[in-house]
């Protein structure tokens, strides 16, 4: 008996929208990793994109458990000699672009390199409900029904 290996031709994708509101960010981008990278098919193969495609609404509605809503901090760096800066989850979240700490979340659960690249790229956040996938006759996929500790009030 030998091992399976799907074909590229043989890649099935299918469109997955998930609303995020009142979601702990964590618990929600376990489970959108797993959906990019089509761990969660019988037909999972390591080496090729096999993932569904996701959409993130109401990104801007996470939410953080224990007090990570002010003590969390990203740290990025500018490039320059002592450009380490820092921002809080606060602050992301109430600034211009709150769906970035999805995308980040979701991004370090993600290998790095070249097919974690290309699988990122099948993820779509947008921080209001939104979207211009339409046409693409997405399946609702509700994340707070999985677990109760998926959801925070």
């Amino acid at each position: 008996m030998s091992t399976f290996t799907l074909k590229t031709a043989d890649i099935e994708k299918k469109w997955v929208i998930i609303d995020a509101k009142g979601l702990v960010v964590g618990r929600l981008a376990s489970v959108i990793a797993t959906r990019l990278r089509g761990k969660h098919k019988p037909t999972y193969t390591p080496h090729l994109d096999c993932g569904d495609n996701v959409i993130v609404i109401n990104a801007d509605q996470v939410v953080f458990t224990g007090r990570k809503y002010n003590q969390k901090v990203y740290y990025h760096h500018t490039g320059h000699p002592g450009g380490i800066k820092e921002r809080s989850a606060r602050f992301i979240l109430e600034g211009k672009f709150p769906e970035r700490i999805v995308e980040k979340a979701v991004e370090r659960m993600i290998p790095r390199g070249p097919l974690g690249r290309k699988q990122m790229l099948n993820l779509r956040v947008y921080k209001g409900t939104e979207h211009p996938h339409e046409a693409q006759q997405p399946e609702v996929l509700d994340v707070g029904a999985m677990n109760a500790k998926n959801v925070r009030g």
